[in-house]
């Protein structure tokens, strides 16, 4: 678990759940591939999550070498994954999508890959920026939850026009779709992803086996004996506020006498924890109990 995903948590101040009967915590269960394989036959699900030994692999790691992060991951789907099916289900897309930023970003909202690919989506500068994104020196909405989850299921809803398939639209979210078309004229004109496997650059390969695993830890953590790290539940009720004046994180932290961390990890938006509200109002994510004391 990264040093990032974990300080996320912790400014959080999640209780822990130790008194969740329904999931006990223990080691990790290695079932046979034919219930691996019905388990995600079973899944209602309009896209298709085949099962075969790549895929096998990424369950394998997700429930045995990163079990630590997919219990964090749990902890952070209670308040992002509720975000994510509202954008999809908005744009009628399906839901299972949401688990694509376990494995863009392992719902981290400030991650940046080497590549510089930014946020719980991981958009790279120019996509984001032409899916509506503002990123300067002060703000960056490729760290906004709410902005770049809209704009990233708008993107998979372009790339479904164009590809007409779930795994395809997965991969060229990923790799680009001019990596896909590539793919798929060396492969003769083929469509299918499994078809056109060993066409596409190397780190995208593992890309639709590692989202079908993630779909299946998400769903059947439980019969790994992983549990999730912390409750969120409903112990932080969120509201927006629009700022349309030059303000300090600091100030509002010191007027609200909310911790500093706490504002900065329910906006990683402001890159220098200042909200340039005297260009134009934005939006400002505060515990509810706190907004009236800031209006």
């Amino acid at each position: 678990m990264s040093e990032e995903l974990s300080d996320l948590l912790g400014a959080w101040q999640l209780e822990l759940s130790a008194d969740d009967l329904e999931c006990i915590r223990g080691q990790n269960v290695i079932f046979h591939d034919t219930v691996y394989a019905n388990r995600l036959y079973r899944m209602p699900t309009v896209m298709e999550l085949s099962y075969n030994q790549v895929v096998k692999s990424y369950i394998e790691m997700y429930s045995s070498r990163r079990r630590e992060q997919v219990s964090y991951m749990l902890a952070l789907g209670e308040y992002y994954f509720p975000m994510f099916e509202e954008a999809l289900d908005r744009h009628g897309l399906p839901l299972e999508l949401k688990y694509l930023p376990v494995i863009e970003s392992a719902l981290n909202p400030i991650a940046v890959s080497r590549a510089g690919a930014t946020g719980l989506w991981q958009f790279m500068l120019r996509t984001g920026k032409s899916y509506g994104l503002e990123v300067n020196s002060l703000v960056d909405e490729r760290r906004d939850p709410y902005k770049s989850t809209d704009a990233a299921v708008k993107y998979l809803k372009d790339l479904y026009t164009i590809y007409g398939d779930w795994n395809l639209v997965i991969a060229a979210y990923n790799c680009g779709p001019g990596n896909v078309n590539k793919a798929i004229a060396r492969s003769g004109g083929k469509r299918d992803y499994w078809e056109i496997y060993y066409r596409l650059p190397k780190e995208t390969r593992g890309y639709v086996p590692a989202f079908i695993a993630a779909n299946y830890i998400m769903n059947h953590y439980v019969d790994h004996n992983i549990c999730p790290a912390h409750n969120y539940g409903s112990s932080l009720i969120l509201d927006t506020i629009h700022v349309s004046e030059q303000i300090h994180l600091e100030q509002i932290s010191g007027v609200l006498d909310i911790p500093l961390s706490e504002i900065k990890r329910l906006n990683p938006q402001f890159k220098s924890d200042r909200i340039p509200g005297n260009a134009k109002p934005y939006a400002l994510v505060l515990p509810s109990d706190k907004m009236f004391a800031y209006i």
